[in-house]
């Protein structure tokens, strides 16, 4: 009883406590890859031969810790495990079971900060945040396990530390492109240019996707066709990004030069605040639509044109929907929208064709159709062409 009131004694079962919990885990690890060498009762049985083995020898060393010879063989027991740990061997297997539990330890926190599904500048830089302390926090367990690892082993680390150093130095002339990726992906995440999830641009077009993965060094961009970019962050000059903040549908829609201006305008509009009351879509809009009227007087048509301010990344599938439904509106109301044309000419005279498709018995299967439901929801991922940009 006086032994255990001694502060030492608690803080030594303490510190033997978790270097025993490191050891069992790491004895798991050694016997998982024999899950499919070895059948599942002599598994188990080697699983509760480990745990008993560990148990007992904390039994032992926290005996001599609290100082009970009168218990002699866990006591003697005890003693001579301690002199073993005190050995490099021992110092080694403890320095790799504490680093493997630091490791599993890093993975099972970052696993639990979850970001929210809702699409947002927080969830961005939550998921960025992420994924670059839970990288440098294993680097640096890596890093204090090898140097620790070395000083058990008789290695002199502060003498190598300064070789590292010089080394270092001499190869950093040669590596000033890792040190400006390095200064480059901190100045990202400080000003939070971009993150995780954002859909960006990169070089003035050349590069286009959603970011998968940030961190100090590297940036990685999944295209629409599943290529994946791996681009370092020192290459980056000019980054456009399509998800930050808020997002513009620029809805545009060209029809003859022969069709009523006006009567189009009136459609393009009423298409437009029909998307906007629309209780599907109402919550992808930040603004009212913004009617601007004619825009371009082209070649092959009159270009009208309309701008929705909406939430970031939802401007693919409002630009689709208001696609199919402007299609719809101007049958409707008889206004042509402009088609490739051809003129064949034979010899003095040109000849004028045009192509028409009718349905059965004459009909035009374009009267049926229904504006207010698609068949087929519009997605919410980007469009090909941004990647042309």
């Amino acid at each position: 009883m006086i032994q255990l009131q001694k502060p030492q004694v608690w803080l030594g079962l303490g510190l033997t406590l978790l270097v025993a919990y490191a050891l069992y885990r790491f004895g798991r690890v050694l016997l998982r890859p024999l899950e499919g060498y070895v059948r599942g009762p002599l598994l188990t049985a080697l699983k509760w031969l480990w745990l008993l083995v560990v148990a007992v020898s904390w039994l032992a060393v926290a005996t001599h810790i609290a100082y009970l010879p009168s218990v002699p063989v866990l006591f003697d027991l005890g003693q001579d495990i301690e002199n073993g740990f005190r050995n490099s061997a021992g110092q080694v297997l403890v320095i790799l079971a504490l680093a493997l539990i630091a490791w599993n330890l890093i993975g099972s926190l970052s696993g639990r900060i979850v970001a929210e599904e809702e699409f947002n500048r927080r969830t961005v830089r939550v998921q960025t945040l992420k994924g670059v302390v839970e990288s440098t926090l294993k680097a640096v367990v890596v890093i204090i396990g090898l140097i620790a690892g070395l000083q058990a082993l008789g290695v002199n680390a502060t003498s190598l530390l300064a070789g590292v150093s010089v080394l270092g130095l001499a190869v950093g002339f040669g590596a000033q492109s890792l040190i400006k990726d390095v200064f480059t992906g901190f100045f990202i995440l400080l000003e939070d240019q971009y993150g995780v999830g954002d859909v960006i641009t990169v070089n003035t077009g050349q590069l286009s996707g959603n970011v998968e993965r940030l961190n100090l060094r590297l940036t990685v961009l999944r295209a629409l066709d599943g290529t994946v970019h791996i681009i370092p962050n020192g290459q980056i000059q000019t980054v456009s990004v399509s998800s930050k903040d808020w997002s513009r549908v620029v809805a545009t829609v060209d029809v003859t030069y022969a069709a009523n201006i006006n009567d189009a305008l009136r459609v393009l509009e009423a298409v437009s605040q029909e998307l906007y009351a629309d209780p599907e879509w109402r919550g992808f809009f930040l603004d009212a639509p913004e009617i601007q009227g004619v825009t371009q007087l082209a070649p092959d048509g009159v270009t009208l044109r309309a701008l929705f301010k909406v939430q970031p990344k939802s401007q693919y599938g409002i630009g689709r929907e208001f696609n199919r439904r402007i299609k719809i509106a101007m049958d409707q109301a008889g206004i042509k929208i402009p088609s490739p044309q051809r003129t064949i000419t034979l010899g003095n005279a040109p000849l004028e064709i045009k192509l028409t498709r009718e349905g059965p018995e004459g009909r035009d299967l374009r009267d049926s159709q229904e504006r207010t439901h698609a068949p087929v929801k519009p997605s919410l991922t980007r469009d090909p062409e941004e990647e042309e940009v």
